[in-house]
């Protein structure tokens, strides 16, 4: 039974993959110790890559502030960082300063938007990437 359920999980696409994380995750409280599925992509036959895990298309989003802000926007920046993360104004400021610095990890696609949209019209530079 243990193997038949192993082999079933190493068949997963990844997005069948992230919908199962996002399942135990929500239903059981059950996190991955590395933050996420890790899967090895079954050859198809021939030996090529299944297609459909490589259609996936990601549903989370890393927002990333970047360096090379206008200096005279920067108290701008960090408020709207601290508007979005809730963090110490310590926090903010650091984190600004430190760019790039992920902003937002694991948001959807729309939040992931409306964030960069919001740290662009504080002057920020902005990044956004498919979570890993």
């Amino acid at each position: 039974m243990v193997a038949e359920l192993a082999e079933k999980i190493a068949n997963l696409t990844i997005a069948q993959a992230v919908e199962l994380k996002n399942l135990l995750k929500e239903k059981y409280g059950i996190e991955p110790a590395g933050g996420g599925v890790v899967m090895a992509a079954a050859p198809a036959a021939g030996g090529a890559a299944a297609p459909a895990a490589a259609a996936a298309e990601p549903t989370e989003f890393n927002v990333i502030i970047e360096p090379g802000f206008d200096a005279a926007k920067k108290a701008n920046i960090i408020k709207a960082v601290r508007d979005i993360t809730g963090w110490s104004l310590m926090d903010c400021k650091a984190a600004v300063e430190g760019a790039p610095k992920a902003i937002k990890e694991n948001a959807d696609k729309k939040t992931s938007d409306e964030l960069k949209k919001k740290l662009e019209e504080a002057g920020a530079k902005v990044t956004v990437k498919p979570a890993v």
